[in-house]
């Protein structure tokens, strides 16, 4: 494709809120216009999935590759570093003339070969670790006029934290709108510790079911503003019809549910799922990801429930912006491009069993906290079996009915395991003395 004629990507990606903390997505609290307004525009996918953590999932969207595979498959200890040998989608774009920024939430690394910077995003802003205020970030940050990583460098920037990354991600396009670019905006909120202005939170006060909810709540709102301001900033650019803008989130909710010991919800809004941030169950990893792309003849605005996946991401986004996949069949991705999907009324679609699970641990246990999934099926640690096209909330086991379901799926778990633990033991190293990293700060979170 010509420079002129590439679209633009545009990648909101947020943390820890899950499939029912939106006003689209039923919830009778929680206020969204923006992001409301937003998916009736889109083409939603209503059956992706992703890890059940954070980190997980965000290797698995920028490599093609499951988490596990990639090295990542906690969120600490070393185990969120994405192994150097991963090639990402930022590399791939840059490499084919898009400038490619990041402004917010990494986690894959913050040492020298794992920051993004490192990993093919140009231009990044970033705070350290899994979020703001943990051990790797800036002393003292509360997600108010916090100092952040600007490639690598110290800079203090005024504001909340969730204003600051749109903020620099609108700097980021309007500075690029004459060439194709690549923008990943990845908010930490609404991430724990709920650190927001009362000013969002206060409209929930009575209306959640306590103080931590109305802030968590509070700053799903704001990132609301933040988004439309978003989508107002390309149309002001001209430049709203040929980029592509996706909004997702990273896995289940971190606040805006709770569960008892079963995983099923006694509190908040969830869709109606089981589960959810570090669950198995389809609460903990079934995510919205909503995609508008004005000239890029998608089909109408509507729910697609075929089963996707975090894997599909990298491959869907070389697909669909002209980047011949076919060129980088070296990589092996886990994935498939959904571009049929997005653009045919009712393709061919093969038959895919798609696993995902939450390991947390220094190494892998087989079977632990997880679930293999077709269309149809659901296996739970290798062991419950639920119809998820006519048992949403997975109540009701019914693998003695199905021994030879169970099986199948055992077996497609059997071969996701071969596939993905072929290098669980190659060590993921800090470099020390590198050029890149004079002097390398090494941290007791990884």
């Amino acid at each position: 494709m010509n420079n002129d004629i590439r679209p633009n990507v545009v990648f909101v990606l947020t943390d820890d809120q899950g499939p029912g903390d939106l006003g689209c997505g039923g919830n009778p609290v929680v206020e969204t216009p923006n992001i409301d307004a937003f998916h009736a525009e889109a083409v939603r996918l209503t059956n992706f999935h992703v890890g059940p953590t954070c980190a997980p999932t965000r290797s698995g969207l920028i490599t093609g590759h499951y988490a596990n595979s990639t090295g990542v498959w906690h969120t600490i200890g070393g185990r969120s570093l994405l192994r150097g040998n991963e090639v990402t989608l930022a590399t791939v774009f840059a490499d084919n003339g898009y400038a490619t920024g990041l402004f917010g939430k990494w986690h894959l690394g913050d040492n020298y070969p794992y920051r993004p910077q490192d990993r093919g995003f140009q231009e990044t802003v970033t705070h350290g670790g899994g979020g703001i205020s943990q051990m790797p970030d800036y002393w003292q940050n509360d997600y108010f006029d916090d100092v952040y990583s600007v490639n690598g460098e110290p800079k203090r920037f005024e504001g909340y934290c969730t204003d600051v990354w749109f903020r620099e991600g609108m700097d980021f396009i309007e500075r690029h709108a004459a060439e194709p670019f690549l923008c990943f905006i990845t908010p930490n909120a609404p991430h724990a510790p709920y650190n927001v202005e009362p000013a969002y939170s206060d409209r929930y006060k009575g209306r959640a079911c306590n103080p931590a909810r109305e802030r968590f709540y509070g700053m799903i709102t704001n990132i609301d503003e933040n988004f439309g301001a978003l989508t107002q900033k390309l149309d002001e650019l001209g430049i709203a019809d040929n980029t592509i803008v996706i909004f997702m989130t990273d896995n289940g909710s971190g606040g805006g549910v709770a569960g008892d010991a079963d995983h099923f919800v006694v509190s908040g809004y969830n869709d109606g799922l089981r589960g959810a941030k570090g669950s198995p169950y389809d609460g903990g990893h079934r995510v919205p990801f909503f995609i508008r792309w004005g000239n890029g003849n998608l089909v109408e605005p509507q729910d697609i429930d075929t089963l996707t996946a975090f894997v599909d991401f990298m491959p869907t986004m070389m697909d669909v912006c002209g980047i011949d996949v076919a060129d980088y069949e070296q990589l092996n991705f886990h994935g498939q491009s959904l571009k049929p999907l997005l653009t045919e009324m009712s393709p061919e679609w093969p038959r895919r069993a798609i696993t995902t699970d939450s390991q947390r641990l220094t190494n892998p246990v087989k079977w632990r906290q997880s679930a293999v999934m077709t269309q149809q099926w659901r296996l739970i640690n290798g062991k419950e079996l639920y119809d998820a096209t006519s048992d949403r909330e997975q109540r009701h086991d019914i693998a003695a009915q199905h021994p030879d379901v169970v099986a199948t799926l055992r077996n497609d778990y059997e071969a996701w395991w071969a596939l993905v633990s072929e290098q669980f033991d190659d060590s993921i190293p800090i470099s020390i003395g590198a050029d890149q990293e004079e002097e390398a700060c090494l941290r007791a979170h990884d």
